[in-house]
């Protein structure tokens, strides 16, 4: 049964990739997810507490060096690149902010799937995906504020808010979880990352069917930017961290970790702070759930050439 779990767990880049392709000919059969978004992302950050201990965050003085690398990554590299390659391909002013916000957002939860399929480190992965989500509250308002902040209102405290509510508060009752109830949470481990693994391709593909006709209009220079954004996280967080002597997987690690983005919060932010008032549409979630989609993909391939050059070269 665990292993039934594990592949299906595994395969999540053809979990988003099936359902948003599919949300694209039939949206009808994915927008009743919509108020469900929020709560959903909350599962996911839940899943993902009950995961963590208080000894993975005393795991941060063991390996600094990566983290912060990482870190650095996150915070600087992709959301300067986000603003670069929304200037760049001339996106409308909401394509844009969604890109820059995307880019702001902390590490994604299924980086640590593919990190393991990498043969990378999964202690480091889980424990910086875990400093970038707390950072997250004050790094994605602050951020975004100052790359798009001329070009619409944003309200930085009220994104702060959001990010405590769905990111800081489940990820914080789920360390409390695993602490006091740890049977509990011991028979529910095995499930936890497939339930996430559906919920934000759910989530993806309710904003592709709620935008359909706004994604295929935009699809060429919104798809190559997005893919870009995440290319550049990923080539620039492994060349940094070869630059910087970090060995080969710890590299491997730093190098998802960048490139793989909390798409899910990126949604829930853009819908709740980024809605336009003249269409009461929130277009600037669109390249969010792109960017599941995107990052999936290239994550996986990613993954899939490290494990087999790891096999071609001498034990």
């Amino acid at each position: 049964m665990s292993r039934v779990l594990g592949w299906l767990t595994n395969a999540f880049p053809i979990w988003v990739l099936a359902l948003c392709g599919w949300a694209l000919i039939q949206p009808e059969a994915f927008i009743w997810f919509l108020p469900w978004i929020t709560p959903g992302l909350a599962i996911i950050m839940l899943g993902m507490g009950v995961t963590l201990t208080l000894e993975d965050f005393k795991a941060v003085r063991t390996m600094p060096k990566p983290v912060m690398i990482g870190f650095v990554g996150q915070y600087t590299v992709m959301p300067l690149l986000g603003w670069l390659l929304g200037k760049a391909f001339g996106l409308p002013t909401e394509y844009a902010v969604g890109l820059v916000l995307v880019a702001c957002c902390p590490g994604g939860t299924a980086s640590n799937v593919v990190t393991f399929i990498a043969r990378a480190d999964v202690c480091l992965s889980v424990v910086m995906t875990a400093c970038s989500t707390l950072a997250a509250m004050v790094m994605t308002p602050l951020l975004t504020a100052m790359l798009v902040g001329e070009r619409v209102p944003v309200d930085a405290f009220g994104l702060f808010k959001s990010t405590v509510q769905v990111v800081f508060i489940p990820v914080a009752l789920g360390v409390v979880l695993n602490r006091f109830f740890p049977r509990t949470v011991k028979k529910l481990l095995p499930i936890a990352p497939l339930i996430s693994v559906i919920v934000i391709a759910l989530i993806c593909a309710c904003i592709i069917g709620l935008r359909v006709e706004e994604v295929k209009a935009s699809a060429g220079k919104l798809l190559a930017a997005v893919a870009l954004l995440h290319l550049g996280g990923f080539a620039l967080g492994y060349s940094l961290s070869r630059l910087m002597k970090l060995p080969e997987k710890r590299s491997r690690t730093v190098s998802i970790e960048v490139g793989m983005q909390n798409s899910g919060l990126g949604v829930v932010l853009a819908n709740k702070h980024f809605v336009n008032p003249a269409t009461g549409v929130a277009l600037a979630a669109v390249p969010c759930a792109i960017s599941a989609v995107m990052h999936s993909i290239i994550g996986s391939i990613c993954a899939a050439y490290w494990r087999w050059r790891d096999g071609r070269e001498p034990q």
